[in-house]
């Protein structure tokens, strides 16, 4: 095995990770910012207007698409480091695992509200108790449900073993969230990307892309951010912790 393969093993140590995540922050908040101000330009004044009855109204999905789509995928993230934390008793990924869940809990509040006062004009109602909504609601409370469960276990060790369980059994309601609408009869629309390629313009695609991109790089800044303030409270009498920030 190669130095530099070791030399990465040991940052699945908490306190040899805060320093890395410090490191990280200011290049990823930099992204954060370019795609951010790219992306809602490109969709809010480059890409052209939509039918006659959804106007303007519909730029609310670059918004929304994002959104969804990082609720949907932060919650298989934070599962998977949940499950390799319980597994292999890796603390950080356990760490990893909690400092996930409130990022992903706030997108996918965003989508379900944008989402409603997108559906307003498009279907005349802000909220249809159909299979994509209902199971987007299901997982904003499975987040919820995670925050609170390990926030009432006082045992660190033990609220990450809880949260485990929580999460990996809740990833299920993921596929349930994008297959809900080839499953059942639904006013959502169908999948925007899908293997025969996209069913909107390129000039609106652009922009959905470069700003779910910059939801991307917010989340890596937001969750290092958090997750730098869990090694420190976990790992606080740790001598390699007090040299770091020191």
């Amino acid at each position: 095995m190669s130095k530099s393969r070791i030399s990465w093993y040991k940052y699945a140590a908490p306190v040899n990770f805060y320093p890395l995540a410090g490191k990280m922050i200011p290049w990823f908040t930099g992204l954060t910012i370019i795609l951010f101000a790219i992306g809602l330009y490109m969709g809010f004044f480059i890409a052209p207007a939509q039918d006659f009855q959804q106007h303007e109204y519909y730029r609310i999905i670059f918004i929304h698409v994002p959104a969804a789509w990082m609720g949907m995928f932060l919650y298989v993230l934070m599962a998977i480091y949940a499950g390799v934390g319980w597994a292999f008793n890796a603390r950080l990924a356990s760490m990893m695992a909690t400092a996930i869940a409130p990022t992903g809990a706030i997108f996918t509040f965003i989508s379900l509200v944008t989402g409603s006062l997108w559906g307003r004009p498009a279907w005349g109602v802000y909220w249809v108790w159909d299979a994509r909504m209902t199971s987007t609601l299901i997982l904003m409370f499975l987040y919820i449900g995670f925050i609170s469960l390990q926030s009432s276990i006082e045992d660190a060790r033990r609220a990450d073993r809880a949260g485990a369980v929580l999460a990996l059994v809740g990833a299920i309601n993921v596929p349930i969230i994008y297959f809900s609408v080839q499953w059942w009869s639904s006013l959502h629309q169908g999948a925007t990307l899908t293997t025969q390629g996209s069913k909107i313009a390129g000039s609106m695609l652009l922009p959905m892309l470069i700003l779910t991109f910059a939801c991307w790089m917010y989340s890596i800044v937001v969750v290092l951010v958090r997750v730098r303030c869990i090694i420190l409270e976990r790992e606080r009498e740790a001598p390699r912790l007090a040299e770091a920030t020191a």
